[in-house]
């Protein structure tokens, strides 16, 4: 199967990607939850290689989750902006989605703020 799972993260608070932000991929299985990968964004809020391509892009169900508090956390200690009731809100984000037997490549972009957050299926 060919094809990428890949993701993004912008800080739209600062307006910016979303450097060092931690997540992690799980593979759900019935009630099982198998942890593929862990990771951190870098500079551009992306990570350095997908999070799953090739052989590896098995049909499922699947897990992307964002550790948005600790984010925003490290963020605030290190002078950012938001008020710390905001900062506090958003803790674990987790996006469930499907991947498909086309062998595609699926784009899981986050858009995230303090006091919420969107996705989409990307390009």
């Amino acid at each position: 199967m060919n094809g990428r799972l890949t993701t993004h993260v912008l800080d739209l608070m600062k307006g910016v990607p979303a450097a060092g932000l931690f997540l992690e991929l799980r593979r759900l299985e019935g009630e099982n939850r198998l942890l593929l990968r862990q990771a951190a964004t870098n500079a551009d809020g992306r990570l350095d290689a997908p999070l799953l391509e090739g052989e590896d892009m098995e049909p499922g169900e699947y897990e992307l989750l964002f550790h948005a508090g600790d984010y925003f956390r490290k963020g605030q200690e290190e002078g950012g902006s938001g008020s710390p009731a905001d900062i506090g809100f958003l803790n674990l984000i987790p996006i469930r989605f499907h991947i498909g037997a086309d062998g595609g490549h699926y784009h899981v972009p986050l858009l995230l703020a303090p006091g919420g957050y969107s996705t989409y299926r990307g390009s």
